[in-house]
């Protein structure tokens, strides 16, 4: 309980990583909120699943683009201030989406909120680095992730209620008033990030050079695309899955409900041991087991049967959100970390572009239940490239 509570001149109070925490799942809440019913939401804009992975596929790389041409923001900018402006424009950008009936409204609504993405998640992870003592950063990481899995087990079941009982709309209305309510929690938290540089990276083909340029970056940004590659298949090709199996959206709710129970159990656990233990282990058992789950559930037709095996395989992500964050700050050096952070947060992106792009594509000429073998040759590959990963104690 003290990383969450410290005793200050006879008083206990919320320490700095608690009260992030706190914030941290406050945010999460409402991202858990959107994710739930994005997927049906762009189907209302669209015609086909392909189509709606195509779409999600764009928006990635807008994100993508904006990591790299945002560092020199980053860098000469209070992360604090960075990080409060971008929950502003999510929580007005989420207003507008419950009113719009108009597709390319949406779009530009999406860019640019899909532009603080990237602004956002890089200023909130750079804090959580700065406040974190370097021997217990992993720790703290999966303190961050148990309580922003936390709210991704309430969110759903929130969403699923709200769309199948009444729709979108009012979804996005209350994940717009959490925004707000985490941006007023952040601000009288005191939390303040002021680290800055004088000197910037302005070069973009230079920076995009730079991180590619050391082989440990390369691997560790490879091994960090991997869960958010697998979280496309959860988060939008299953809610697809679900509505065509006939089952209504409160089952999305049900399964992306029980989805991140094992990451609240285990998460900082394993966060803890990988940092006696090395990360290498972590890396390769935890995509073995989603590999596997994934690969069986493409043979069984059962949609209760496959539901049940994809919540069991968050055991294998259970063992890689964490450490592969603290991963790159342990292969980084002090001076690579603001130049880098964004950069590497592009891991993320990358990995939810591919794994909306690649499926996406397959799901033209065949089944739906395709990707289950798409994503399960997709983690066995990256089981392959954990060997590569230099083991750090």
């Amino acid at each position: 309980m003290t990383i969450l509570i410290r005793k200050h001149q006879g008083e206990f109070q919320i320490s700095k990583i608690g009260k992030i925490a706190v914030i941290g799942s406050m945010g999460g809440l409402a991202s858990a909120l959107i994710t739930t019913i994005w997927a049906v939401y762009l189907k209302s804009f669209l015609s086909t699943n392909a189509q709606v992975g195509l779409v999600s596929t764009f928006l990635s790389l807008i994100a993508i683009i904006s990591y790299f041409v945002l560092i020199p923001l980053v860098e000469k900018s209070s992360k604090s201030k960075l990080y409060a402006f971008s929950l502003i424009i999510f929580g007005i950008s989420y207003l507008l989406f419950s009113i719009t009936k108009n597709f390319w409204f949406f779009i530009s609504i999406a860019v640019i909120t899909n532009i603080f993405y990237a602004i956002r998640l890089t200023s909130f992870g750079l804090i959580v680095k700065d406040k974190s003592q370097k021997n217990k950063l992993s720790r703290n990481e999966g303190l961050i992730y148990t309580f922003a899995n936390s709210a991704w087990v309430i969110g759903p079941l929130i969403a699923g209620y709200l769309a199948s009982n009444s729709n979108e709309s009012i979804v996005f209305i209350i994940a717009s008033v959490l925004i707000f309510l985490c941006l007023i929690t952040f601000i009288e938290s005191g939390i303040k990030d002021n680290k800055k540089q004088k000197n910037t990276d302005s070069n973009i083909i230079k920076n995009v050079k730079d991180f590619f340029s050391n082989k440990d970056r390369i691997i560790t940004y490879i091994i960090g695309s991997g869960p958010s590659f697998w979280w496309s298949l959860i988060y939008l090709f299953i809610p697809l899955y679900i509505i065509e199996k006939g089952l209504n959206e409160l089952w999305i709710g049900y399964f992306l409900f029980a989805i991140p129970i094992p990451l609240i159990l285990l998460e900082y656990k394993m966060s803890k041991i990988s940092e006696k233990k090395g990360f290498g282990k972590f890396f390769k058992l935890g995509f073995l087991i989603a590999a596997i789950f994934s690969i069986v559930s493409f043979f069984i037709s059962n949609p209760y049967f496959v539901l049940g095996l994809l919540i069991l395989a968050s055991i294998g992500l259970a063992m890689l959100e964490p450490t592969t964050e603290s991963y790159f700050f342990k292969v980084s050096n002090k001076e690579e970390e603001q130049r880098f952070y964004g950069p590497y947060n592009t891991r993320m992106e990358i990995g939810g572009l591919l794994g909306k792009f690649i499926p996406s594509m397959i799901i033209l000429f065949f089944p739906l239940n395709t990707v289950f073998l798409v994503f399960g040759i997709a983690m066995l590959f990256f089981f392959l490239i954990s060997f590569k990963a230099k083991e750090i104690n």
